[in-house]
């Protein structure tokens, strides 16, 4: 027998499914993705920290899950909600289906729900909490959210640093919640790389004598991590870098420019990105809820080098007198497409050439 479960938004609607995965109630910001694939890559993905994943195409789980595609071994994610979930794959490389991978990871999650119609509401509302429940009538007077005592980057950031093998130069990342692939795809390159928790100090991560740094992807509010701006801009003084989504808005922060929430954020792979230079775009990865204000730029050494084509965000900034870089988007590329995975490239070049010039 299926259990039913809802959906509860704080805006007063619900919508009823049928329950999968863990059965406890769990609350979050509700997010919709747009992806067709990468479903694996996304529900480990540690920047959907106390969030509730909306898949908006219609049918998840149909390749499986394997053992290669995870971003993380933490499921920082607070639920998941689909309008069908595959329970029989079909791929070569499949070692289980969603449904017994939310089992296996307790993440709760709804099916048979009118996704359509869920996303058209936050569309038009904006970003809120919401409850995956089995009951709504007791849920209607509880609060949809939970205080917290610590950031949630605090919640998915290693502990302490991780060292990987590789050839030279030596790329430091400092962790708000980073995916494997964005060290793993640093390591097809010949780098070594070292992962430091978000809240390593200057000191510490130059006593590791790096070549570069990397501002990783994260979770939350950006400007809930002020106190790390000094540090955050000290090694932007010191070394190249580059920052990825959550990494490239704090190097923004750092250095005097302002953030703002978007209204329903930026999640899939299809958001294509104008180059200002080239004019070229490029079909980019991305999972973010906040953007850096373009008109904030004026007041740093920041200028904007790429821009959303469908609401003229900023995607990519570059330092006018350092080797320092960031993107909103991924370049990694999973899941997603791969245009703009030179990025990754041209970062390690860059680095490359200022120890050149160093020495």
């Amino acid at each position: 027998m299926k259990e039913k479960g809802y959906l509860l938004l704080e805006n007063g609607v619900f919508f009823e499914g049928v329950r999968v995965g863990s059965t406890q109630d769990m609350t979050g910001e509700v997010v919709f993705n747009t992806s067709m694939t990468g479903y694996q890559e996304i529900l480990t993905d540690p920047s959907y920290a106390d969030q509730i994943i909306v898949f908006c195409y219609p049918l998840i789980g149909n390749y499986g899950i394997n053992d290669v595609d995870g971003e993380s071994e933490i499921h920082a994610l607070s639920g998941a909600v689909f309008g069908e979930a595959c329970d029989i794959p079909s791929h070569y490389e499949s070692q289980s289906s969603l449904v017994d991978y939310l089992n296996k990871y307790n993440i709760s999650g709804l099916v048979n729900i009118d996704t359509r119609a869920l996303v058209k509401i936050i569309r038009k509302e904006g970003t809120m909490r919401g409850k995956i429940v089995s009951s709504i009538h007791e849920q209607v007077a509880k609060p949809f959210f939970t205080h917290k005592q610590h950031t949630l980057v605090e919640e998915v950031s290693v502990k302490s640093s991780v060292y990987f093998e590789g050839g030279s130069p030596h790329i430091v990342i400092v962790d708000y919640g980073y995916k494997k692939s964005i060290r793993t795809s640093l390591q097809a390159e010949g780098c070594r790389v070292t992962v430091v928790p978000y809240s390593s100090s200057y000191e510490w991560i130059s006593s590791l004598n790096p070549d570069g740094v990397l501002f990783s992807n994260g979770p939350g509010n950006p400007e809930e991590l002020s106190y790390y701006y000094p540090t955050i801009k000290k090694l932007s003084e010191s070394y190249p870098c580059l920052g990825i989504c959550l990494g490239h808005q704090l190097l923004a922060l750092s250095h005097g420019a302002s953030t703002t929430k978007l209204h329903y954020g930026h999640r899939g792979g299809n958001h294509p990105v104008k180059n200002l230079k080239t004019n070229k775009v490029y079909i980019t990865s991305q999972n973010h809820g906040y953007e850096v204000m373009e008109s904030s730029l004026v007041h740093t050494s920041f200028t904007a080098t790429h821009l959303n084509v469908n609401d003229r965000t900023v995607e990519g900034m570059v330092h006018t007198r350092l080797p320092v870089l960031g993107v909103q988007f991924h370049p990694e590329a999973h899941a997603g497409p791969s245009d703009t995975s030179f990025i990754l490239k041209e970062f390690i070049q860059l680095v490359k050439e200022n120890a050149h010039a160093a020495s």
